[in-house]
């Protein structure tokens, strides 16, 4: 185990101690317990990143055309600000509005 020095400002110190008590832990425990979250957040955006960029674009178009053109499941539609526009697709003389992700 290594020892750091580390300078807080004086509000900050007093907020530490308050909820380290509050969790019933000491301030050193509650500081590197949200160091390590913070470092496992940050490894885990890394990790997504390099596997983002091994992806195979083509593969994954292939794996979408094999997903069933249909409505998602109630709960599980994307927030409205999200949503692509409608678009309008002839299907036997009649339009009719599909939605797409793409």
């Amino acid at each position: 185990m290594s020892d750091l020095r580390l300078r807080l400002p004086d509000s900050l110190h007093r907020k530490l101690r308050e909820i380290a008590a509050r969790d019933n832990v000491s301030i050193n425990q509650f500081i590197a317990t949200a160091v390590a979250e913070k470092a496992a957040a940050y490894l885990t955006v890394e990790h997504l990143e390099e596997r983002a960029r091994r992806a195979d674009p083509t593969l994954f178009d292939r794996l979408l055309a094999r997903v069933p053109d249909t409505a998602p499941a109630a709960g599980d539609e994307l927030p409205s600000a999200m949503r692509p526009p409608r678009r309008r697709h002839a299907v036997g003389g009649r339009s009719r509005a599909r939605r797409s992700l793409r």
